[in-house]
Parts: C-alpha cells; sequence; structure tokens
C-alpha cells in the first residue's frame, strides 16, 4: 500500500454490527487501537514499554471517513502509520481495505504526557526514531 508499511488484519465479529448487518461505526475506533497496539508492537516494542518508561499516549482527536460498509465475517486489512511527531504530539494514520478495495481511512492524534502528573511531555527520542524508522519503510 502506498505510503504505509504496516498492516494488520481484522475479522467483523457479529457483535460488532448493526441490526442491519453492518460493522457498526464505532467498531472502527476498536480497529484502529487494534493497529495501533500491533504496529507499536512492531516499531516501539509495545505500549506496555511505553507504560513502563512512565509515559502514557492519551488519544486527544479521531476522524474516520466511511467509503463502503463491511459486514459481519468480512475480513479487512487495517494498514497503518504513525506521522506528524512534534513536540509531545503525534498521529495515526489508518487506511481500511477490503479485497484490495478501501471503504474507510482516518487518523487519532495522540499526545504524550508522564503517567502520573498527567502533564504535557516532550515525544521521547527512541519513539520518534521508531517512527523514522517505520517510514523509511514505506513503498
Amino acid at each position: 500500500m502506498e505510503g504505509f508499511s504496516f498492516s494488520t488484519e481484522v475479522q467483523v465479529r457479529f457483535a460488532e454490527t448493526d441490526a442491519q448487518g453492518i460493522a457498526h461505526h464505532a467498531a472502527f475506533l476498536v480497529w484502529c487501537e487494534v493497529a495501533r497496539v500491533a504496529w507499536l508492537d512492531i516499531y516501539a516494542g509495545g505500549y506496555k514499554s511505553i507504560q513502563e518508561r512512565g509515559i502514557e499516549a492519551l488519544t486527544t482527536a479521531v476522524a474516520l471517513r466511511y467509503h463502503s460498509a463491511a459486514v459481519f465475517h468480512d475480513r479487512l486489512t487495517v494498514w497503518t502509520r504513525c506521522c506528524d511527531v512534534r513536540g509531545a504530539r503525534f498521529r495515526y494514520e489508518y487506511r481500511f481495505d477490503r479485497d484490495g478495495e478501501r471503504i474507510a481511512e482516518g487518523s487519532t492524534d495522540h499526545a504524550t504526557v508522564d503517567a502520573r502528573s498527567r502533564r504535557p511531555i516532550r515525544v521521547p527520542a527512541w519513539f520518534a526514531d521508531a517512527v523514522a524508522t517505520a517510514s523509511s519503510k514505506t513503498s
């Protein structure tokens, strides 16, 4: 996928569909989290390693745009990249594909904070380096 170097797969579970059998919009937020955590496992040592260093990464904004419905049992590829590292902030961007067709896209914005005080802190250099490494692998 152009511009993305990482993807993970999810399968639409029955519980994630609405009365019309379509994946509920809130399920996409869960799948964003699944993709973020998987990205962190590969590039930054996992979310636990961030927490063990006394840092939390709070979600500050979410944007999603739907192009086509997903339904029960669909297998989706969630393409994920981390970008726009500035100060205490960074962003993840997502593209949801089914059989190569884009069905949704979105982003989540995050801020790094001290785990105890919840005060903003600069994104650590090791995390910025992980983002640079991942970005260098894009097609």
